[in-house]
């Protein structure tokens, strides 16, 4: 039985993670790759200037898609903002390369949490397994 540590540990050894949202209608992905673990809940950060902000805080609803070593991880979830210091301290700790252009206290950094989650891993050799966090 898969667990939301599985989902956390899958994301970070897949580097590289696919993000979509809704931008009036219109699905954009893009690529991403910070994830942390903070306070018991599942992170990911972007900057407020960019379009993904914007289309998040319009629309939380969003999926991740993670491919690595020949399985892909699939996640719907809602996106929540937390405007805490600290979260998004940790998460630049996390990520110090993402010092040279964020800033814990730069009004522009922000990190959202996974709410109402649910994962699904899957492969061509195994049947699927959920997990909701």
């Amino acid at each position: 039985m898969k667990r939301a540590g599985d989902v956390l540990s899958f994301l970070k050894k897949a580097g590289t993670y696919y993000l979509a949202t809704d931008d009036n209608g219109q699905p954009r992905v893009r690529p991403f790759g910070t994830v942390n673990l903070f306070d018991g809940r599942i992170y990911i950060q972007t900057g407020k200037k960019k379009s993904v902000s914007r289309q998040l805080h319009a629309n939380p609803r969003i999926e991740i898609c993670a491919f690595h070593d020949g399985k892909w991880l699939r996640i719907a979830a809602e996106a929540v903002e937390d405007d805490r210091r600290e979260a998004r301290k940790s998460m630049l700790d996390a990520y110090p390369e993402l010092r040279s252009m964020y800033d814990e206290d730069d009004g522009n950094t922000e990190v959202f949490y996974l709410k109402d989650a649910t994962a699904v891993f899957s492969s061509f050799t195994a049947p699927d397994e959920s997990v909701a966090f």
